[in-house]
């Protein structure tokens, strides 16, 4: 069965090759006129700007992180650990260049062909991402685990262990990108939004206004880059949460089970691109569905036929492991359709097409807080029919495939990760094309088109964000399994009526809230020092607002950047220290609770703030196309208002909380074996 891990790995390298034909075909394209090449100039050097000083934080942290590892658990683990690190980075650096590439390309497609020109550029752009996110997440695991399993004997339980290490790797730059681009494009977009369309009464990304530059720049930085870190993150998680059992339960059997069904998926994202196309009269969410359904379908027939060969019957006569012999393609069928109808929830409550935008759009008639209201309503009710899938989905995969079955649940969600990311990828390079439409003075047919096309961008990135908290929860409980194994907890299982297990639950389910307030001053610090900015040149910079001077766009770039920088730090430690001090001190049981606490409110959070920030931001695009009043009227102004205030939920709190739960849940399984009582546990 070796031969299937080194099938996968040859797909993993297809993924990152096809990756770079994309990158290649969207150089193909015309870059534009001269002005519009010049602001997609500023655009690309804000973010790689952004990125440089990100990175170097961040390389810090992996070198103090490399030797803490090393101490506690080994070389192995350690440089696992780097390398997750570095492929996390190398996935969201592809990404952004490719975006920040096609973002001029977009709006030259859109003004020279129309819509089914600009759908294929971005789309392409989008797909980089995508084939990045698959081909380099899988392929590093694969090395990770093929190395140490020569190094330690073919002991499949020490290898994936040691595995768990590149998860870490991985988790940790996602956290740093996610909330240090969220904070950063979240800024720039709030300042931009209230004090130039509110206050000035100028059109979004309007030349006039000094934020434009940094809110396109920070679209690359948090939407892309930090969501592309994010994903892959997400990915190997499942892929690591589902190996760990099936190393337990089936040695490396199980492992290459795992690995050859993550790389048929990434085979099936790649041919489901090829169904993305569409006309001038079609609606380009309907082409992107047929990409995501494609792919979606070929999956299915793949996990079939993998699962047939590999023969699970011999292991089908211990329920507690495997109580059915097709139990694995069963649950990995469970996932993916939970998967699917997370994401028809996501579309129902954040699309312009049904009823709860329309009505938040018609609430704004009645002022900034009946907009909010509705907003806020309707982002906690979008919590019941997902939770409510997730908990069904759980329990018929254990009922099939034990808990091996949870995990290949996750691994199933985002089987077509490869698709989910570069359908949401091509939303922020449609929204920078806009920007670059507006700021080029073009055509108003070319705004009209990416306005459309960044309309769907808003639902398919709040679809991909309830793919990765959707798995999320599934790759924990698979997470959260093995560690109950490696921490020994598994005989007496875990005591809810225990005092440390309570109090480790609710400060469990503390840090959540916790961990969203840190994020959402953030961008509130941040935002008040961007309006504080642009107030300042309206005022003090003669001739703006009549078109006759140009604004400081490079000041505006560098609040962003100098404010996420320095904001991201404690989220980020908040996360990875917690696990260690709870698990250290009050030992393996209290942890557990933990985890299980910060689980349960983690999830509802992020799917409550995903939805009513996408919400918000679609009903004030449903206003801006016309009704209620259309642009310039109350209320479009309380439309803004709600857009303000979801941007933060949706782009930088909500995506975070999903690796928050992953990543103390990996921190916890790799240092599973050293807590045992803990410090206090042991003095009595």
């Amino acid at each position: 069965m070796e031969f299937l891990m080194y099938i996968a790995a040859a797909i993993a390298i297809a993924a990152i090759i096809y990756g770079l034909l994309l990158f290649r075909m969207v150089l193909a394209f015309s870059p534009g006129v001269e002005k519009v090449r010049e602001i997609s100039g500023f655009i690309k050097e804000g973010a790689n700007a952004f990125l440089k000083r990100e990175y170097r934080i961040i390389i810090v942290f992996v070198f103090i992180a490399f030797f803490g590892i090393w101490i506690a658990l080994g070389i192995g683990s350690a440089l696992a650990f780097v390398l997750g690190a570095l492929f996390s980075g190398t996935a969201g650096i592809v990404g952004m260049k490719s975006a920040t590439e096609a973002n001029s390309r977009t709006a030259t497609a859109a003004n020279n062909h129309g819509m089914n020109q600009a759908l294929n550029v971005a789309f392409k752009g989008g797909s980089v991402m995508g084939m990045s996110v698959v081909g380099y997440g899988l392929l590093g695991l694969i090395i990770v685990f093929f190395l140490a399993n020569i190094a330690f004997g073919f002991d499949a339980e020490i290898s994936i262990e040691i595995a768990a290490g590149y998860s870490l790797g991985a988790s940790s730059i996602a956290l740093f990108g996610r909330v240090g681009g969220g904070i950063y494009t979240k800024a720039a977009d709030v300042g931009a939004d209230l004090v130039g369309k509110i206050e000035a009464g100028i059109p979004e990304d309007d030349p006039r206004n000094p934020a434009t530059i940094a809110d396109n720049v920070g679209d690359n930085v948090g939407d892309v880059a930090g969501m592309g870190s994010d994903l892959l993150e997400s990915y190997v998680s499942s892929i690591i949460g589902a190996a760990t059992i099936g190393a337990l339960w089936f040695g490396v059997e199980g492992v290459f089970y795992v690995m050859i069904i993550a790389g048929f998926g990434i085979l099936s994202s790649i041919i489901g691109t090829f169904f993305v196309k569409s006309k001038e009269t079609s609606d380009p969410h309907k082409s992107l569905k047929n990409g995501t359904y494609a792919s979606a379908i070929i999956f299915i027939i793949g996990a079939f036929l993998i699962t047939f060969f590999y023969d699970f019957s011999q292991y089908a006569t211990d329920s507690a492991k495997l109580p059915y012999a097709y139990g694995p393609f069963y649950s990995i069928i469970i996932g993916l359709f939970v998967g699917l109808f997370i994401a028809f929830v996501s579309e129902y409550y954040t699309s312009e097409k049904y009823k709860h935008v329309k009505a938040i759009a018609k609430q704004s008639e009645t002022g900034h807080a009946t907009n909010i209201i509705s907003g806020l309503g309707t982002g906690m009710k979008s919590t019941a029919f997902p939770v409510i899938a997730i908990a069904i989905g759980t329990i018929f995969a254990f009922q099939l495939g034990g808990l091996f079955g949870i995990g290949l649940a996750a691994v199933g969600m985002l089987g077509t990760a490869g698709m989910t990311v570069s359908v949401d990828a091509y939303g922020p390079i449609a929204d920078n094309a806009g920007g670059i439409a507006e700021m080029a003075k073009m055509d108003k047919k070319v705004r009209a088109i990416t306005d459309q096309l960044d309309s769907v961008g808003n639902t398919t990135a709040a679809i991909a964000k309830g793919f990765a908290i959707g798995s999320a929860a599934l790759t924990a409980l698979a997470l959260f399994s093995s560690y109950a194994v490696k921490a020994g907890l598994t005989e007496q299982g875990i005591n809810i009526i225990n005092a440390d297990v309570i109090s480790g639950l609710m400060i469990g389910g503390m840090l959540a809230f916790l961990f969203s307030s840190l994020t959402i001053f953030s961008v509130g610090k941040a935002a008040n020092e961007m309006i504080d900015e642009v107030r300042r040149q309206f005022r003090d910079i003669p001739g703006i607002l009549e078109g006759e001077a140009t604004p400081d766009y490079a000041k505006c770039v560098a609040i962003s950047t100098d404010s996420a920088l320095k904001e991201m730090i404690y989220p980020a430690l908040l996360a990875i220290i917690t696990p260690l001090v709870v698990g250290y001190l009050f030992g393996a049981e209290a942890l557990g609770g933990l985890l299980a606490g910060t689980l349960i409110t983690g999830l509802m959070l992020a799917i409550f703030m995903a939805n009513s920030g996408g919400a918000w931001d679609n009903a004030k695009k449903y206003i801006e196309a016309g009704h209620h009043g259309g642009k310039g009227s109350e209320a479009h102004k309380a439309g803004i208002t709600g857009d303000t205030v979801g941007d933060p939920l949706k782009d930088t709190s909500g995506p975070a909380i999903d690796i928050l739960i992953k990543l103390m849940t990996t921190i916890s399984l790799v240092f599973a074996s050293s807590f045992g009582a803990g410090i206090i546990g042991n003095l009595f």
